[in-house]
């Protein structure tokens, strides 16, 4: 059987639509190519959407795709193209919309069907092939539409238009503007806490995903008002879930999200923004309670993206590792029989695996019953007495059983990493490595967090257009999560080395924001830049409010002015971020968990940015202690700056902080706490500065 020759999807930068090159369809990338083709043959658009690592993609790929008859009838009546969503959010963001108005979901794989200038009519997400269960089939549905299109045309562009006027009118938030509510932040912690689940922790039911803005935000409040609930719903949150299947037990690094309530069986791809933004959770977990569970958990991911999800020579953190080897197997890499285990291990150690985490002879996978999911079901001092056995050699024989099953598993066939870097994604694992960096005292984190941004400078900065949105491949302009995203990677370095390059760099990026991202009259900012190319289809200025996978992007444009605001005071940084905050002030109640990024931005623009500045000689053994203190505290929007005399002569220090030092004396170590314009006395006593970090002054939004 000859094999069909590879579609034009055979070049692409992109390894999802590579992935679709031996499929017998005329695919095209994104673009108007594909439109001046639908416009010429009068044929409406098939637009699938999805991701490399999204297994109902496969599904529809193989089930559908790959099918020659109903490939024939989509080559015969439709131009059809294929979207990378991790590519071009962008599409990915306005097709949601379009295609939720309609079905009522969203999701991967998202099937649409456009008029030729790409206004969606109909649409849904996986469809399968023939009907089942009173759904109609793709098949069935390809005809239908075809024969819609032809013989009730008008029909179909007023309803394409309606829908477009529809997702216009959302997406830009009219009406949403109201003056700034500095009380938010409570009011949104206690809607989110509401959602708190009680026994598995978590926010909602199943299936269940993580939400790390709302962690941090909790971790905040709990912090400002001492309230015992909140930091129940912290603990309980992050322990459930680092006990549970979702977190990797063998490699670290966390699922994509859980199936059930109870943080067990999960879908198994790892994605880089996950992970990121659960690293700078434990992190703070642990800074807030000093549990050692969170600090091993912020390791581990540390270790799997050091091994698995990162460009160790260059810089730059993966996109992603798949779920599956292949469309016959669900998680089965990272599951495991019972037999499968014992034959990695000794007696000893299956006994103590078994009680541990739960391994059956009946698991919990549908697809094949004896594959267990790995997660904490026993505790260690059970264990040792059910096994008759100290505490400390049920851990040690849980750490060579936990060796030996790691190792047996990489040598399986391994899910595939989509090696891409995206910038805004990498920026987000920098901030974090550098956060770990400092409060894990993780030099080689520090190290390679500059290592990517360096690379991302280096590669993907264009003076006039911003940051592009991957590093590599033809040029694809960078949307607004890459230009701030990056930016407060930018800011965090800077404060972790003091380099004012990195300083530099964040206002040239934010300027540029503020110049071709910016609502001048509307306030907040838009996904697109003023001056990118035509997007084709539903082309409208939209403007991101809700946190999905990654936190907003207005919200993460609004905390970055403050903090610029802080190092020049510069007016029209801090009055963006108060246009910003108003433009979504009068919904932004009504998203609750999914505005929590917006809650974090309230309350720094509220009590504005905290600065710990400590100075001394390098090496100087006070100053590390004071340093070490300040870096111990969880605060959201604190810095740290470590200033020695050697950057106090080589006056680098941006404006603002500039004119904060000769508040202290000369000498030795000192630490001075500063809010907006207004300083605490020095002090050299670790002791007095942690009182002065943990204080409730200090952690409370003003009002």
């Amino acid at each position: 059987m000859t094999t069909p020759p590879a579609n034009r999807l055979n070049n692409s930068a992109s390894a999802y639509l590579r992935s679709a090159a031996h499929q017998p369809i005329d695919w095209h990338e994104w673009g108007e190519e594909a439109f001046a083709r639908a416009r010429h043959e009068d044929k409406p658009i098939l637009l699938d959407i999805g991701a490399v690592w999204c297994h109902w993609c496969h599904v529809i790929d193989r089930e559908s795709y790959e099918n020659p008859e109903i490939a024939a009838i989509i080559n015969q009546n439709y131009v059809a193209v294929k979207v990378d969503r991790d590519e071009r959010p962008d599409v990915d963001a306005r097709y949601q919309v379009a295609v939720s108005a309609i079905s009522g979901q969203g999701g991967w794989p998202l099937t649409g069907f456009l008029t030729p200038d790409g206004r969606p009519f109909f649409g849904g997400t996986y469809f399968p092939p023939d009907a089942a269960m009173g759904r109609p089939g793709f098949r069935q549905i390809l005809l239908a539409i075809a024969d819609s299109y032809r013989t009730r045309r008008a029909d179909v562009d007023h309803s394409a238009s309606a829908l477009a006027e529809t997702v216009a009118k959302a997406e830009l938030f009219a009406g949403a503007r109201a003056d700034f509510n500095p009380r938010i932040a409570d009011e949104m912690t206690d809607t989110i806490v509401r959602q708190f689940d009680l026994r598995n922790g978590g926010f909602g039911r199943a299936p269940k995903f993580p939400h790390p803005g709302a962690l941090d935000l909790v971790a905040d409040r709990y912090l400002a008002t001492g309230e015992k609930h909140l930091r129940t719903v912290l603990d309980s949150t992050l322990t459930k879930m680092a006990r549970g299947g979702v977190y990797d037990q063998l490699a670290g690094g966390f699922h994509r999200y859980s199936v059930d309530e109870q943080w067990r069986v999960p879908h198994f791809e790892k994605m880089a923004y996950d992970n990121s933004q659960l690293l700078a959770n434990y992190v703070h977990g642990y800074q807030v309670t000093g549990n050692a569970l969170f600090r091993e958990v912020a390791e581990g991911i540390i270790g799997w993206a050091d091994a698995v999800l990162s460009d160790r020579s260059r810089g730059g953190f993966y996109t992603s590792q798949d779920a599956d080897i292949s469309l016959d197997d669900d998680g089965d890499y990272f599951t495991w029989t019972v037999d499968e285990a014992r034959a990695v291990l000794d007696q000893e150690e299956s006994r103590v695996i078994e009680r541990y985490y739960d391994v059956e002879a009946h698991g919990e996978m549908h697809h094949n019953p004896a594959k267990n999911v790995l997660f904490i079901a026993g505790e260690i001092a059970e264990i040792a007495a059910q096994l008759g056995k100290a505490d400390h050699s049920v851990r040690e024989l849980l750490a060579a059983a936990r060796k030996k099953m790691l190792a047996a598993r990489l040598l399986r066939p391994t899910p595939y990493i989509d090696t891409t870097v995206y910038v805004g994604w990498s920026a987000l694992f920098v901030s974090a490595y550098l956060d770990a960096a400092r409060v894990l005292q993780r030099e080689d984190c520090k190290l390679f967090a500059l290592r990517t941004l360096d690379r991302i400078l280096a590669e993907s900065w264009d003076g006039t257009k911003g940051f592009a949105h991957r590093v590599g491949g033809p040029r694809l302009d960078g949307v607004l999560d890459d230009q701030v995203f990056t930016a407060a990677a930018l800011l965090d370095a800077f404060e972790a080395t003091l380099d004012r390059r990195y300083f530099d760099f964040a206002v040239r990026s934010m300027n540029l924001v503020l110049d071709q991202f910016n609502d001048a009259e509307g306030g907040g900012f838009y996904d697109r830049s003023a001056t990118a190319d035509p997007l084709g289809g539903l082309e409208m200025r939209r403007k991101p409010l809700q946190d999905s996978s990654t936190p907003s992007g207005n919200s993460v444009a609004a905390i970055v002015l403050d903090r610029l605001h802080a190092y020049t005071g510069e007016a029209r940084y801090l009055e963006r971020a108060q246009a910003t905050l108003e433009a979504f002030a009068g919904v932004v109640p009504q998203y609750g968990l999914f505005a929590a990024s917006y809650a974090l931005a309230a309350i720094l623009h509220s009590r504005h940015p905290l600065q710990v500045v400590i100075t001394g000689a390098a090496g100087d053994a006070a100053a590390d202690r004071l340093e070490r203190v300040a870096l111990g505290v969880y605060h959201f929007g604190k810095t740290v700056l470590r200033v020695t005399p050697e950057i106090l002569a080589a006056q680098t220090l941006p404006s603002a902080l500039a004119e904060t030092i000769p508040h202290l004396h000369s000498g030795g170590a000192q630490a001075l706490v500063c809010v907006g314009t207004t300083c605490q006395p020095p002090t050299g006593d670790a002791a007095e500065l942690k009182a002065l970090l943990t204080s409730r002054s200090s952690t409370s939004a003003a009002s």
